[in-house]
Parts: C-alpha cells; sequence; structure tokens
C-alpha cells in the first residue's frame, strides 16, 4: 500500500511541474509578444491573503492558482544575504524586532512570519536563492524593492540559469539609471515604472521608449485626457502597459477594491483592459484571472 501511495504522490508531483511548466511558457510566451491576448497577471508579494506575505508558501499558492508573475522584495543583512522583506524592519511582518540590515541571517531564520491577520505562523523569512530556487521553471519574478542589488539579483539568475525568469523595475530617470545600472539591465529583462501624471511625465516616458522595454509600469494618482494618451501611446509604441490594482492612488480609482468589494470589476479591471493594460498587479489573483478568463484574456 505504501508503495501505492508514494509512487501516486510522485504522479501528481510530475503532474503539478508539468502544468507549472507549461503555465510559465505561456506567460514567457505573452511577455515576449506585445499584442498578446493573454493579460498577465502579476501577484503582489505573492498570495498574501491566504499565506505570510513574500513567504514561499504565498508564491507557491501564486503558482498552483496560474497566476503570470510573482512580485518579491529584497533587503539586505548585516553579514550581506537578501532576504524577502518589503519593510526595512522585520517589526511589522514578523515576530522579530529590528532593521534587516543589522540583523545576521541566522538570526533572521529564527524568525518567524505573520499573516495578513497579523498573527504568528510557523513560516521562516526566507533567502531570495531559496525563492528562485523554488520557483524555477514554474513562474516570472518581478523583483521591485532591489535597486540596490540587481547586480547580485542577476548574478544568482544567470547561476540558476533563470535570467529569463526575473524582471528587474525601477523609476528615475534613464541616463542615471544606465550610469548606475546599465551592464545589468543591458542583460536583463528590465521595466521602468513612469508616473504618468508628473510634470514631466512624457519627457521621462519617452526616455524609456527609445530603448524599448517589454513594459512600463504605469502610475497615476487621477486619470485626465493626458494619462488616456500616454497609456496609447505606450501601447503604440509595441511596449507593453502594467498598471497596478492594488489601491485607488496607484490606478486612478479602478482598484481591487473597486472590482471586489463594491462590485464593479467592470470599472476597474475592465477599465484598465480598456485603456491596453497586458499587465495587470493585484491583492486579489484569482478573481482576476476569473474575471480575465470570462473576458477571454487568459
Amino acid at each position: 500500500m505504501k508503495r501505492y501511495v508514494i509512487a501516486l504522490l510522485l504522479v501528481l508531483a510530475c503532474v503539478n511541474l508539468a502544468f507549472a511548466d507549461g503555465e510559465l511558457k505561456k506567460a514567457l510566451k505573452a511577455l515576449n509578444d506585445p499584442k498578446a491576448k493573454r493579460v498577465l497577471v502579476v501577484s503582489h508579494r505573492g498570495d498574501w491573503r491566504n499565506a505570510p506575505e513574500n513567504s514561499i508558501p504565498a508564491m507557491l499558492n501564486c503558482v498552483a492558482m496560474g497566476v503570470d508573475m510573482v512580485e518579491i522584495d529584497l533587503h539586505k543583512t548585516k553579514d550581506g544575504h537578501l532576504v524577502l522583506m518589503h519593510d526595512g524592519s522585520v517589526n511589522r511582518t514578523s515576530n522579530g524586532k529590528g532593521e534587516v540590515k543589522d540583523l545576521t541571517l541566522e538570526e533572521i531564520k529564527k524568525l518567524r512570519l505573520r499573516n495578513g491577520m497579523g498573527r504568528v505562523t510557523t513560516v521562516q523569512i526566507p533567502t531570495m536563492e531559496e525563492v528562485f530556487t523554488v520557483l524555477k521553471g514554474k513562474v516570472l519574478i518581478n523583483v521591485d524593492k532591489g535597486y540596490d542589488y540587481f547586480d547580485e539579483v542577476y548574478v544568482l539568475a544567470q547561476r540558476l540559469d533563470m535570467v529569463n525568469q526575473i524582471v528587474i523595475k525601477c523609476a528615475g530617470r534613464l541616463k542615471k539609471i544606465q550610469e548606475e545600472k546599465g551592464e545589468v539591465i543591458s542583460k536583463s529583462i528590465f521595466m521602468p515604472i513612469v508616473h504618468l501624471d508628473a510634470d514631466n511625465a512624457e519627457e521621462v516616458l519617452d526616455e524609456f521608449l527609445a530603448i524599448h522595454p517589454v513594459a512600463i509600469e504605469c502610475c497615476f494618482k487621477k486619470v485626465d485626457a493626458s494619462v488616456e494618451r500616454l497609456l496609447k501611446k505606450i501601447d503604440d509604441a509595441g511596449v507593453k502597459v502594467w498598471i497596478n490594482t492594488l489601491w485607488p492612488s496607484l490606478n486612478g480609482g479602478h482598484d481591487d477594491d473597486r472590482a471586489v468589494i463594491d462590485g464593479d470589476p467592470d470599472g476597474a479591471w475592465g477599465w484598465a483592459l480598456q485603456n491596453h493594460a497586458q499587465f495587470l498587479q493585484t491583492d486579489r489573483p484569482a478573481l482576476l484571472i476569473k474575471y480575465l478568463e470570462k473576458k477571454h484574456r487568459r
């Protein structure tokens, strides 16, 4: 009987791996096709509603639900290890206290992460290498808070043969980014962030469009004719539009809560699709995927 159970578990593991590999191939195909029908779903800090944010369980939940990309944040420990943590300190998300930069990896590993309700779990804070290793061949990874560590991210991605899975992003002026990180962004999948309602938005946008990135993350507190025109300009240039639906100040009120709590998904996610979004970063990945399936955008 034991042999049959083991055999069944091995079969299920193979099926799960094949599913993840197939989903990653679909995501990569859509990533590299500016006119792809598939809208890429990005889960913010993993599936943090059902597991601690920036944790391995949160990332694997995303793989299981068919998310295209997970977003992670990085900080460096006192002894030089990169770990997943959004804040500079461990206070909010763990049962510990202190700045990541003042703690060793050994000290970090003794802590346990809190879930979305603030309750302490049994889950440890993972290192970047642990997360990359677990997610290899399964899902795209977006490094958000990690500008200072782009070189180390690239070295690890190269060593693990995962360069095509990792997207690095940052805001700023192109010249300064190229001066500081030019070598690594030229070898990586690089996505700039542009605030479309800033006074110099079009000037900044044009700089990035000139290097034709795979996508541009677009943030805007309000929507006007200028914002809508710039979104179209990005799409017309053959560059994907990334819109964050996390909270209203990132998208002019077309956010996840409007879709889910207010019961107006067409006014939130649908608006983003009408305005050329091909990436949607969300805190409601499972519900967004269902919505996109109904709209035949998956």
